[in-house]
């Protein structure tokens, strides 16, 4: 493959990852030409292997840096969603397929735990990272790499059309004045669609979160399978939505969505064409850890030293477009300009998501997919 096509296929792949579509694989890895076996190597390895979801990305320049400080290469091995990568890793229990894991967010967290895959391990560079991410402090089996917040994005011009005042908060969306208008992902298979539902539970609480979603429903709420259908096939702000003729101004995405659709337009616009509706969002966290089992166990405690450090911490928003959790990183003009600050997202504590997920997705695929 020629230097300028792989240029552009891993831009293409950037801007996937960057707004949660799986197609990363070959763009960030250092390693890319290992076998996605995960290799069999002893102590002596200089190979470190992190199992991620497919939305991974970091920048060769970063990679090679912990290789030079360090002494090991970095492979990626990409394995679907969060919640695929972490089913296959909770079935090889004990005979991993690498050494670090990273991708398991709050919403998933308790699952993880609760399965035994991590050996616990205090990372260098902790005491730097905000507490209130620190959501397994007391054993140290996981390490918060990245948070961002899923809410809902709106087009700008359709609303500036329609000289209707874009939506703000949960409250709003349910107003005859946005009927039809909004699609999100199905909480059974998107990691946005789930998270979008814990925000109305974090909203409304475990009594009032159905009574919401009958209103929505009614109100004309769409449900689609995936992030990448609801954002590039229906939702008419985005890129893809616009080439699709999308007809759904209103989609659950990310606070970082619109940074995205400067950065990768050409040319790129002095403002982005869609906002965030920042009464809708709910916080996500995601975490590595190292798999218990891991073959290579000390360049595993490297790894996880380096994922909070300031170098990987600044390298993350522009490549992934997340927020750093080290408080001295830096976040880029971009991602500062274009993106939405969050100051009161909704939360659920992982003790009650771990005890009320299943019954609270199934609950609301009663009433809202069926």
């Amino acid at each position: 493959m020629s230097t300028t096509r792989r240029t552009k296929q891993c831009a293409t792949a950037a801007i996937a990852a960057a707004l949660g579509i799986t197609t990363l694989a070959g763009c960030g890895s250092s390693d890319s030409s290992d076998s996605a076996s995960g290799g069999t190597k002893g102590s002596g390895s200089k190979t470190v292997t992190l199992v991620s979801h497919d939305s991974f990305n970091a920048s060769a320049e970063v990679l090679k840096e912990f290789t030079a400080q360090t002494g090991y290469t970095v492979k990626v091995l990409k394995s679907g969603d969060a919640g695929t990568a972490l089913n296959q890793e909770i079935l090889t229990k004990g005979s991993p397929r690498g050494d670090v894991f990273f991708g398991v967010d709050n919403t998933l967290l308790s699952r993880a735990l609760g399965s035994g895959l991590f050996t616990p391990y205090e990372a260098k560079g902790l005491d730097q990272v905000a507490t209130d991410v620190q959501l397994d402090a007391a054993k140290h089996r996981v390490t918060p790499v990245d948070t961002g917040d899923i809410c809902i994005n709106y087009d700008k011009k359709y609303f500036a059309d329609k000289k209707l005042a874009p939506p703000q908060s949960f409250d709003d969306l349910a107003k005859p004045a946005y009927k039809n208008l909004l699609v999100t992902e199905n909480a059974q298979t998107s990691s946005p669609g789930l998270g979008f539902l814990l925000g109305t539970v974090g909203t409304y609480g475990e009594q009032g979160y159905q009574d919401y979603w009958k209103k929505l429903k009614s109100n004309g709420v769409k449900v689609v399978d995936s992030w990448e259908q609801a954002y590039n096939e229906e939702f008419s702000g985005s890129a893809g939505g616009k080439k699709a003729k999308a007809d759904r101004p209103l989609v659950v995405s990310y606070a970082s969505s619109p940074p995205v659709e400067v950065l990768y337009a050409k040319p790129q616009p002095t403002e982005a064409p869609t906002g965030v509706a920042t009464g809708t969002c709910f916080r996500q966290i995601e975490f590595a850890g190292l798999l218990d089992g891991a073959k290579n166990e000390a360049g595993g405690k490297a790894l996880l030293d380096f994922l909070i450090s300031k170098e990987f911490q600044e390298d993350m928003p522009l490549n992934m477009f997340v927020n750093p959790v080290t408080e001295s990183a830096k976040l880029p003009e971009l991602f500062t300009k274009f993106g939405a600050t969050v100051d009161s997202p909704a939360t659920v504590t992982p003790d009650s998501i771990a005890k009320n997920r299943e019954q609270w997705v199934q609950s609301w695929s009663s009433l809202v997919v069926k």
